[in-house]
């Protein structure tokens, strides 16, 4: 059978769902087992997953040819690129730890994944960013999703020690309207993690042209970027269905650490004034 592509930009699941009322019933069978379980494609070779779905082999080429593929090994390689774009549903596998197992996978999974990113960053780095977020003039936070969580960790940590910080964008606005303001003794720290929004590269080109010194934190999927002056890749991948962020929340802390840790006794008068006009209010 020739492949027949219907349309080669589609993604993986897309093409199992455009082809599944077509398939005969072997195939329809691990169509829907990949659609359940489509990280099994990406981690095991034909014959396993044949194994798994409860089909034959000769099934498993059939179908992946089916679909607009030469052959398992380009299947595998798509499903991985697509499990790299950062979609959940691709950690799912019919093969799950036992339960009194999952605890110490998961922690040593967690542990693995900040040794991983910590081996990859300079020290250096971050001693540098922290000084950059010091002497700026005004700090900018964003992220959008997920990442929006560890842009809100920061910025609550960093006003506490620096003259001025927003966190971008709130609701309603437009990144354009920040963008417009900031200046080049600027600081801005981008979070853009899986599944990250489809306007990140416009928005570090923007940042770029602009002289804008950037921080640009991201999961390990994103290649190194060279149009921010700092970038940090952590990694988040694991054998479950959720992604693991231990290792983002490790250097965020490290990251507001340093920067306290700089700011010296000008932070520390900062913090205890907070701490007074709280008490006043009755916020403490």
């Amino acid at each position: 059978m020739e492949p027949q592509f219907h349309n080669t930009s589609e993604t993986f699941l897309a093409r199992i769902r455009e082809w599944l009322p077509e398939l005969h019933r072997a195939e329809r069978k691990l169509g829907m087992f990949l659609l359940d379980f489509p990280g099994d494609l990406a981690s095991y070779d034909a014959q396993e997953l044949a194994r798994l779905s409860g089909v034959s082999k000769a099934t498993v080429s059939r179908f992946v040819r089916r679909i607009g593929f030469d052959s398992y090994d380009a299947a595998r390689r798509a499903a991985r690129e697509e499990r790299q774009s950062g979609s959940r549903h691709f950690l799912a596998h019919a093969e799950n730890v036992p339960s009194e197992q999952m605890l110490s996978v998961s922690m040593q999974e967690e542990w693995q994944n900040i040794a991983w990113t910590f081996e990859r960053i300079d020290p250096a780095q971050i001693e540098d960013l922290a000084e950059a977020i010091i002497g700026a003039r005004k700090v900018w936070l964003a992220g959008y999703r997920i990442s929006r969580t560890f842009a809100d960790y920061i910025y609550w940590q960093l006003i506490k020690v620096v003259p001025d910080a927003a966190l971008i964008p709130q609701a309603g606005e437009s990144l354009g309207e920040h963008f417009a303001a900031m200046r080049p003794d600027d600081l801005v720290i981008w979070f853009a993690l899986r599944r990250r929004m489809a306007n990140t590269d416009l928005a570090i080109a923007e940042l770029q042209k602009r002289n804008i010194p950037t921080a640009f934190i991201t999961d390990e999927g994103t290649s190194p970027d060279d149009r921010a002056r700092w970038h940090f890749r952590c990694r988040i991948e694991t054998s479950s269905p959720q992604f693991n962020h231990a290792s983002v929340v490790s250097l965020c802390h490290q990251i507001v650490t340093r920067a306290t840790l700089k700011a010296g006794p000008e932070a520390r008068l900062r913090l205890r004034e907070i701490d007074e006009i709280n008490e006043n209010l009755g916020e403490v």
